[in-house]
């Protein structure tokens, strides 16, 4: 057995080598978009190929079918398609089908609860950190921030509401408490401290893409950004509380409130609620509640007289930074890197890699209601998603690793995410068993130890594979991969042991369902020698082969 004691066939080995070496890439013809969102694709296009024209690039092909297939799926609804999907996909010969494969992941029936948990996933860790609401002392409820968003990405809530939500929420934060508001998690353990420095921070960060905290204590050293626009933005926090629930007759926290009280400032006059704070000459100085573009607001503190997170959610959903700081975060997403670096940083000290595109899908994504589902379709349907992977020597100096603006020539490899990861085990065959609670409880403990793991203590979205002992350990004998790996009845990949299909035909089957490619001449000989080396025990050569392709460099890339 593959998994008795370090008595690993040394074929295992050679086939992991083979692994790691980049594929050829092959070429395909990509769908054009068509309907509505033609103009948006085109658009986009048609900047991205006149920076090319300017800096003398020339693309990449268009990625192969089966390739682009495993890309999109695992950008829309975070994990790599089965070996059904895949191979339906790749045998249909319409000319839209890429356009028919974008609109089943984002509408169809089938997925919204698999593309709703993803985006839920994705947003939790934007908004509370991959960490929040595991500490005890901790006010947030990830139960609760996960259901409000996974409402939100299964309903298509517009994106403009949901911030909205998000930043005016009042509520309890646990699911089956009175008065419970899911989109209170975002704020609640950010403004769990006297003066909400945090919220500020983290708010005009997220959705506005002005990084104030770096003038909380000065004035910023590069551009006209002042300490006073770090206050008169935390002034806007100033009413809000966070308040503790026990459990009945003990004094263990059951959950948390948040809630708005009037602020009488901090010289004691509600009619103007003032906040004071120091520069570092020492002089003391006085803020109000003031917009970052200047707009002010009835400074009272009383909340009958003006809610100030209510002002601060209509003025935030109301400025362009808000359409921008989208874009750049979806672009980021589906490409791999931003129009600036970094992402949610779009303060006037920075260069943006491509300034009118940024302009103009960000007034495109306003005109759409706020769709985020269009804002996906458009870029899933542009041409530098449609790219693959492989430079070519026309591209070659199209390198933002060495800290060279991005052109998008062709598709930038990165990692998986720990989610993704887990999810595309899952699927391959390493389904979590059990309720759905149990299911969840697996996939949580899965999640915390690879944080732990590669993680940071602030929740970044930072996932590196770089070979260290825990990650090695976690593949290499995780029981995640050994149920992946599995050849018993039921198995799929015990059903593929079992079918009366050639060896070579298994294996091109076990590569197009980890790798969405064809096993290579050198992989299909390596098949033939397993199958020596084990007697001709077909079940354990697919499980060798199996084995060292979840534990490869490029299962685990995005490509």
């Amino acid at each position: 057995m593959l998994f008795s004691g370090t008595q690993i066939c040394p074929s295992v080995n050679s086939l992991v080598r083979i692994l790691i070496v980049p594929a050829i890439w092959g070429m395909a013809l990509g769908a054009n978009a068509a309907g509505s969102d033609m103009a948006q694709v085109k658009m986009i296009d048609a900047a991205i190929e006149q920076q090319w024209k300017d800096y003398g690039i020339s693309p990449s092909p268009i990625e192969e079918d089966s390739k682009w297939c495993r890309r999109v799926f695992l950008d829309l609804i975070g994990r790599i398609p089965t070996y059904a999907e895949l191979t339906k996909f790749s045998r249909d010969r319409s000319a839209d089908k890429r356009e028919r494969l974008v609109d089943s992941l984002l509408n169809d029936d089938r997925y919204t609860e698999e593309f709703a948990n993803h985006w839920a996933t994705i947003w939790s860790n934007i908004l509370i950190g991959r960490s929040g609401g595991n500490d005890r002392r901790s006010f947030i409820s990830r139960e609760g921030m996960g259901k409000y968003l996974r409402d939100c990405f299964a309903r298509n809530k517009p994106y403009d509401r949901m911030v909205y939500e998000l930043v005016t929420a009042t509520g309890t934060t646990r699911p089956g408490t009175e008065g419970f508001n899911g989109a209170t998690n975002f704020l609640i353990d950010k403004v769990n401290e006297e003066d909400g420095t945090l919220a500020t921070s983290s708010t005009s960060r997220i959705f506005l893409g002005l990084q104030v905290q770096c003038t909380q204590c000065h004035n910023h050293p590069f551009n006209q950004w002042k300490q006073q626009k770090f206050w008169e933005f935390n002034a806007f926090f100033r009413q809000t509380r966070a308040l503790r629930r026990f459990v009945p007759g003990t004094r263990d926290i059951n959950f948390a409130e948040l809630v708005d009280q009037d602020f009488p400032g901090q010289s004691g006059r509600p009619s103007e609620a003032e906040i004071y704070y120091e520069e570092r000459n020492g002089l003391t100085k006085v803020a109000y509640p003031v917009f970052v573009d200047g707009q002010k607001i009835d400074p009272s503190g009383y909340v009958s007289q003006v809610n100030r997170r209510a002002e601060l959610g209509r003025m935030t959903v109301a400025s362009e930074y808000l359409d921008k700081m989208i874009v750049n975060r979806m672009w980021a997403h589906f490409l791999g890197y931003a129009f600036t670096k970094p992402m949610d940083d779009l303060g006037p000290h920075k260069t943006v890699s491509h300034p009118e595109l940024l302009e103009e899908l960000g007034a495109e994504f306003r005109k759409s209601s706020y769709d985020l589902r269009a804002l996906m379709r458009w870029i899933t349907l542009s041409k530098p998603y449609q790219l693959s992977s492989r430079v070519t020597s026309r591209n070659a100096s199209d390198d933002p690793t060495t800290g060279e603006v991005p052109q998008f020539s062709h598709f930038y490899l990165r990692p998986m995410s720990a989610e993704q990861l887990y999810q595309s085990l899952v699927n391959v065959g390493g389904q979590a068993r059990g309720s759905l609670e149990q299911q969840q409880a697996q996939r949580d403990r899965w999640l915390g130890q690879f944080v732990v793991a590669f993680g940071t203590d602030e929740g970044d979205e930072a996932t590196t594979f770089n070979g260290s002992i825990p990650q090695a350990l976690m593949m290499f004998n995780g029981e995640l991969v050994k149920r992946a790996t599995a050849i018993g009845p039921g198995s799929w990949l015990g059903g593929l042991a079992g079918s009366p299909s050639r060896l070579s035909d298994k294996v091109n089957a076990l590569f197009m369902a980890g790798l969405a490619r064809k096993a290579r001449g050198d992989e299909q000989q390596l098949a033939v020698q397993l199958q020596r080396a084990r007697g001709g025990k077909v079940d354990e050569v697919l499980q060798d082969l199996w084995w060292a392709m979840l534990n490869s460099n490029e299962f685990i890339m995005v490509q």
